[in-house]
């Protein structure tokens, strides 16, 4: 499958601190990647990259295209939301979806008339007159109806009630989504959409912890809950993360097989968020 991203060597310093550092990755068309890091981690410089919003050392192209050099013609493919939806607040709603259909040869009327029917936003209202929610809302309506071939999501959800939030991203994975596109999402909110990615990335102090296919987590990551000798005995295997749980020792491994863990305790398949905090706090030791 094609790369719709490509980067290498990819790195981006403010004065004397490093953003984003030396980082190698390919986004294959057609992938939902999830890019998550705490806060500070580089996310948003990376995405900024990406966008052409900000220069950077290394190679980094977009659809075969140069995002900073040549980012005019790169953004009629491209769709982004920033963590913090900015509109013009004396504006009305028809009056900004007249604005970006005379502008975006991609965006449907209709697709978004449907999608703004099923929230309480109305068409005579103002953008000051909208809750913040309703704002996301309004935002996220319109940048799902532009058919573009790359949707980069920066915090999407920001401030949504969990309704809105699960019914966002089931229309986006069952309306929005297909193999001609590519999504890329930021988000603290892991659990939400774990079971809507295809792929996952790490990124913690401007480098890449981990980058992998979702399937293959279930491969190589393993958590088991020991107790006594038992517990020794897994210790030994050499575990990346060790808590504690209702008396019971609760291990995360990585590499380690499923046959090597049999008859130890139980096992169970980590969540993206367990995987992610082992590698981060394995990162700052």
């Amino acid at each position: 499958m094609a790369s719709l991203v490509s980067a290498r060597g990819v790195t981006k310093r403010f004065g004397s601190f490093t953003a984003v550092d030396n980082v190698s990755f390919e986004i294959e068309a057609g992938k939902i990647l999830g890019l998550i890091g705490p806060n500070g981690a580089g996310k948003t410089t990376l995405l900024k990259a990406m966008l052409g919003l900000t220069d950077c050392e290394g190679e980094l192209s977009v659809m075969g295209l140069d995002p900073f050099r040549q980012r005019k013609q790169l953004m009629q493919n491209i769709c982004f939301i920033a963590d913090v939806a900015v509109l013009p607040r004396w504006i009305k709603v028809s009056q900004l979806l007249d604005y970006v259909e005379a502008i975006h040869p991609n965006f449907s009327r209709k697709r978004v008339e449907e999608l703004l029917r099923q929230t309480k936003i109305k068409s005579g209202s103002k953008v000051k007159e909208l809750s913040k929610g309703m704002v996301t809302q309004l935002h996220l309506s319109i940048i799902m109806s532009i058919n573009a071939k790359l949707l980069v999501l920066d915090e999407p959800t920001l401030g949504l009630d969990i309704i809105f939030r699960k019914e966002f991203y089931a229309n986006l994975l069952n309306d929005y989504f297909d193999e001609e596109r590519t999504i890329l999402v930021t988000t603290h909110q892991v659990e939400e959409i774990e079971n809507l990615l295809t792929d996952v990335m790490f990124i913690n102090d401007g480098r890449i912890l981990l980058n992998s296919p979702m399937d293959a987590l279930a491969e190589r990551y393993m958590e088991i809950a020991a107790s006594g000798e038992k517990a020794d005995r897994a210790r030994g295997l050499g575990p990346i993360a060790e808590g504690q749980m209702f008396g019971k020792s609760v291990m995360l491994f990585e590499g380690i097989s499923r046959e090597h863990l049999e008859g130890l305790g139980e096992i169970r398949t980590p969540s993206v968020a367990d995987i992610f905090v082992a590698k981060v706090k394995g990162a700052r030791k």
